[in-house]
């Protein structure tokens, strides 16, 4: 090797360890910038995890668990767009595509083999003084549609829960789960399914119908502290 290729090389090798410094020293600066960016952004912040509940529980054996079966069903009523208007039908049951709130209920849990008509209709026959909204006179073709009785008959039956919703608070909101019913009081009456969605600050979403028509949306909050209180959060038994 020659004297003048063996200053080239030298040069070469010189000049490689600051390349090397100078690209390590930009890539750590960038880094760094990214983690300051991001973390004023919150993105570093360790992520709240609220599980849904699962079951094994099939009351209609056709494959499908109950929370499951029972959302699908609701969400049937948000995906036909089904109407608000109240109306009172001999037989109790309205026709297909014009309910209320109640009627998203009743026909998601009977979708499910949960009879809610059977067992709020053999309640009050059994216990009309419980039943205040009935005015000692039962009326089979209304009663099961009206919140204040469906609440009576959960109070009763059904696992009583907490009426708080703090968001970002994973033991309150750990309480919230699939499947649940949520009433609320004056000025509106008004009652809903909580779905298995949950907002960004693990909120669940409520599936409900609320004119113009059935819905699932983010509005357990704004329900509770812009229309109408939460009276009642209740977890059926299966």
């Amino acid at each position: 090797m020659t004297y003048k290729n063996r200053r080239k090389n030298n040069k070469k090798s010189k000049k490689n360890p600051i390349k090397i410094i100078s690209i390590t020293l930009f890539l750590l600066l960038w880094i760094f910038s990214v983690y300051i960016n991001n973390s004023q952004n919150n993105i570093f912040k360790p992520k709240l995890l609220v599980e849904n509940i699962i079951t094994q529980a099939d009351k209609d054996w056709d494959w499908i668990n109950d929370i499951d079966d029972i959302l699908a069903w609701a969400r049937t009523e948000v995906k036909n767009k089904t109407i608000y208007k109240d109306g009172y039908f001999s037989g109790g049951y309205p026709p297909v595509g014009q309910w209320v709130c109640t009627d998203v209920i009743w026909r998601a849990f009977k979708e499910a083999w949960y009879d809610l008509k059977y067992l709020v209709d053999s309640d009050i026959k059994n216990n009309i003084w419980d039943y205040s909204r009935v005015n000692w006179s039962a009326e089979p073709n209304i009663d099961f549609r009206r919140v204040p009785n469906l609440q009576v008959y959960f109070e009763k039956y059904a696992k009583v829960l907490t009426q708080d919703v703090i968001p970002g608070n994973i033991n309150n909101l750990s309480e919230w789960q699939p499947w649940d019913i949520v009433t609320f009081w004056a000025p509106k009456n008004h009652i809903a399914i909580i779905s298995d969605k949950r907002n960004t600050n693990w909120v669940p979403f409520i599936i409900h119908n609320s004119a113009p028509t059935a819905r699932e949306d983010d509005w357990l909050v704004y329900w509770n502290e812009n229309v109408s209180s939460i009276t009642g959060h209740y977890r059926l038994k299966y």
